[in-house]
């Protein structure tokens, strides 16, 4: 049981991410695109970790690209691939707002889809950004 938790997790983050790129690249809200998903029954099925993920960057999205700004050292947020900046946007949210995630696994999870779904480059600009925002998740955990 434990073995398949993690990997519903992974999976999970995945239709998080398909579901924010999607909104992102087609213009259309977010939220709109996970009911018309859930809706669906020729989607793929959207667990319920999944859209706790887009919601939570949906709700957040403003505090999370002011933390993604001051800490994605030579990039805007709008000037990052958009895969990469959406796995940081999820990343960030469970870091920050979902407590039973352990911030290494946050980080590990944004850095493995980065890896397979991204530039070669990403995986270690991932793990940098996500890094320093873990080095400080406790303190802005305290003010959120």
């Amino acid at each position: 049981m434990t073995d398949r938790l993690p990997r519903a997790r992974t999976r999970a983050r995945k239709r998080a991410l398909d579901i924010l790129f999607e909104s992102e690249a087609r213009g259309d809200d977010a939220l709109a695109v996970l009911a018309h998903r859930r809706e669906t029954e020729d989607a793929p099925p959207v667990s319920d970790y999944a859209a706790m993920l887009v919601e939570g960057v949906v709700t957040h999205r403003e505090r999370i690209d002011q933390l993604l700004a001051e800490h994605a050292e030579g990039w805007t947020v709008a000037r990052m691939p958009a895969v990469d900046r959406t796995l940081l946007r999820i990343g960030v949210f469970e870091l920050l707002w979902v407590d039973e995630i352990d911030d290494p696994v946050a980080i590990t999870e944004a850095v493995e889809l980065a890896r397979t779904l991204s530039t070669d480059d990403s995986p270690r600009f991932l793990n940098g950004v996500l890094g320093r925002i873990a080095d400080i998740a406790e303190h802005l955990r305290a003010t959120r």
